[in-house]
């Protein structure tokens, strides 16, 4: 049995329950659920919840639930695992920073870690080198917990798993390479297309429908600075052994300069529109030379790891992607023609599945 808590039941921790519960394992118990209001945790640390399908209602019942105490949480798990020797899993759901340069003080009471949150990888070097030397694997003991975060790249895509695999096989990375936002994704392939598709719509027009479809952050420019790319970036540099930080990224922000301090999202949207002469000429720009723009990440052990808006032909892997899909491309010794992964890279119910999955992993691990 593997117990589960689920730190953060936002949109992404939502569809995790809903997955947990309808597969109703023998193996797996969820015995804890923590939002920034309330937590629920079963009656004895390290028990499941009494009726776990009924944890929204719980958390909203003040009679059925606590004043949220993240520490405290953790204590009755970490009690849970002592009392009942029951391997516990803490499912990280946030995107916190805070929370995340907790992960060492959950490891060191035995407690796993799964999590899409980027920041306790991308951070400061020092919490993930704490991560990792904690993590079996890495540490000198053989019982160490162990530590999941495949959704932290790609969503559900086997992005990092491939990764790792490459690099404990012994692989030589020669480069990396990939469109890791499903929100630039959309906003590329509907704006600059090898495909002519009559439309002719502008770069604000298809960033306003974008937002209504809920594919970008609240405020658009959270995506087009680049920045959460940057965060996959580096992620990946790391695992691939760069002592990488985001200071060392050269990262290029689309936003216009003019609009980057603008008050709010709605000022933003307004003015975006004065600014799409600039974005159909590098459009038309790209088009002239049988080319299309990405916004790419790019991992170089040679040289610097980037982010970027870039030119690819017509005929590249990149260039004919749909939708919101992610696609990495991995070069390396034994694939000097890259290994590419391809998919959804984004959307609750996928990282919800790359989540479930790497629990899975856990859950096999400690049998």
């Amino acid at each position: 049995m593997l117990n589960v808590a689920i730190v953060g039941p936002g949109l992404v921790g939502k569809e995790l329950l809903v997955q947990l519960l309808a597969h109703a394992s023998a193996t797996l118990a969820v015995v804890g659920v923590i939002n920034s209001r309330r937590m629920v945790l079963g009656a004895v640390p390290g028990e499941p919840l009494a009726q776990p399908t009924a944890w929204e209602q719980q958390l909203g019942d003040e009679q059925q639930s606590f004043e949220a105490d993240l520490d405290r949480f953790i204590d009755e798990l970490a009690k849970g695992v002592v009392t009942f020797k029951t391997p516990t899993v803490v499912v990280d759901c946030t995107a916190s920073l805070a929370i995340a340069e907790k992960y060492p003080q959950w490891l060191s009471r035995g407690l796993h870690l799964v999590t899409p949150n980027k920041k306790g990888f991308s951070s400061q070097w020092s919490l993930f080198a704490d991560i990792r030397r904690l993590s079996r694997g890495f540490s000198p003991q053989p019982d160490a917990p162990l530590v999941y975060h495949e959704s932290t790249v790609g969503a559900g895509l086997p992005v990092l798993n491939t990764l790792y695999d490459l690099v404990k096989t012994g692989d030589k990375i020669v480069r990396i390479e990939g469109i890791f936002s499903g929100t630039l994704s959309y906003l590329f392939n509907e704006f600059s297309s090898p495909v002519a598709t009559g439309e002719g719509r502008t770069f604000s027009e298809i960033v306003q429908v974008a937002k209504s479809l809920g594919y970008t952050e609240p405020d658009p420019r959270d995506d087009l600075n680049g920045m959460d790319v940057a965060r996959k970036v580096v992620i990946l540099a790391r695992v691939a052994g760069l002592q990488v930080s985001l200071d060392d990224l050269q990262v290029e922000n689309i936003v216009p300069t003019e609009l980057r301090s603008v008050a709010t999202a709605d000022d933003f949207m307004k003015q975006l529109p004065s600014f799409d002469q600039h974005f159909t000429q590098l459009n038309q720009q790209a088009a002239d030379a049988n080319t299309v723009l990405r916004y790419v990440g790019v991992v170089d052990p040679q040289g610097t790891c980037s982010v970027k808006l870039g030119r690819y032909p017509v005929d590249h892997p990149f260039a004919n992607l749909k939708g919101s899909d992610n696609i990495i491309a991995f070069t390396t010794e034994r694939f000097p023609s890259p290994l590419i992964v391809q998919g959804a890279g984004a959307g609750a119910a996928v990282t919800a599945f790359g989540i479930f999955s790497d629990i899975l992993k856990v859950a096999e691990r400690v049998q």
